[in-house]
């Protein structure tokens, strides 16, 4: 009888030991964008997408999955199929960034145009689409070009795109990274010229890649690219989704004056 006793103890002891907490999932982020945010193989160096470095910000066992691509819109990432497929990589709890409307604007590319009002539609499926995977839409407004008005001011030049997805940010309650605004305000502290380095105005012969040079405003070298994922990253520590808490108080990988030269975080 003794030992029976002692048995049924020694279960209950069991029983009422607490199980450990599970481990929480590390964070997942999913990007759909363009060729600003988009990861370019090592030949194509010093070019370089916000969305390539945003891991550099977050804490080591996050996860970016970018599937930004290159010259698409809204309305071309949902016709190639690219945004099914990224549906079919969304897990519950994941954090999705949307960034698009350079190439929505480009009415001489039509398989590309989506004028403001299909660009809202387009966004509104993400939204809900998103929602529906149990998951976290943030919309991104477009990034700046190093773009400036007579003043010295950087030109808003995708504003109509913008103030689409800021409306849609407030009536459908989707978190949003307002990139645009934290960019322009980058551009005007910076001045044109010293901003010169963030986009890929390169020299001949200064990369294999572009041995002829280059002029363009419009995407970023491996600086840049760093400088506008410290600023997306800085905005998404703010938001009420999972991913937030991913975000590095003190990201150096991000905040670099030189480039590292590669693509690495560090």
């Amino acid at each position: 009888m003794k030992h029976l006793l002692l048995l049924a103890a020694a279960s209950l002891s069991v029983a009422a030991t607490p199980k450990p907490a599970p481990k929480p999932e590390p964070a997942r982020i999913l990007i759909a964008g363009d060729s600003t945010v988009q990861t370019y193989a090592p030949e194509r160096y010093p070019q370089g997408g916000w969305g390539q470095f945003l891991a550099c910000g977050l804490s080591g066992d996050a996860v970016v999955v970018n599937r930004a691509i290159g010259g698409r819109s809204t309305k071309s990432f949902i016709n190639e199929g690219r945004w099914d497929r990224m549906m079919g990589e969304i897990r519950a709890g994941d954090t999705v960034l949307i960034q698009f409307g350079h190439n929505d604007a480009t009415k001489a590319k039509p398989e590309r145009f989506a004028d403001p009002a299909m660009y809202r539609d387009n966004l509104l499926r993400f939204i809900w689409e998103t929602r529906g995977a149990r998951a976290f839409p943030v919309l991104v407004t477009p990034v700046a070009r190093r773009s400036f008005d007579a003043a010295g001011k950087a030109r808003a030049d995708f504003a109509e795109y913008s103030a689409v997805m800021r409306e849609l940010a407030a009536t459908t309650q989707t978190p949003l990274i307002d990139l645009e605004g934290a960019s322009r305000n980058l551009l005007d502290r910076m001045g044109a010229d010293k901003a010169v380095v963030y986009y890929m105005n390169l020299a001949p012969g200064a990369y294999p890649a572009f041995a002829a040079g280059l002029k363009d405003d419009t995407h970023f070298t491996e600086l840049g690219a760093r400088t506008m994922a410290d600023l997306v990253a800085e905005q998404l520590a703010g938001l009420s989704v999972p991913a937030a808490k991913a975000v590095l108080a003190q990201r150096p990988d991000l905040e670099r004056e030189t480039p590292l030269g590669k693509y690495a975080c560090h």
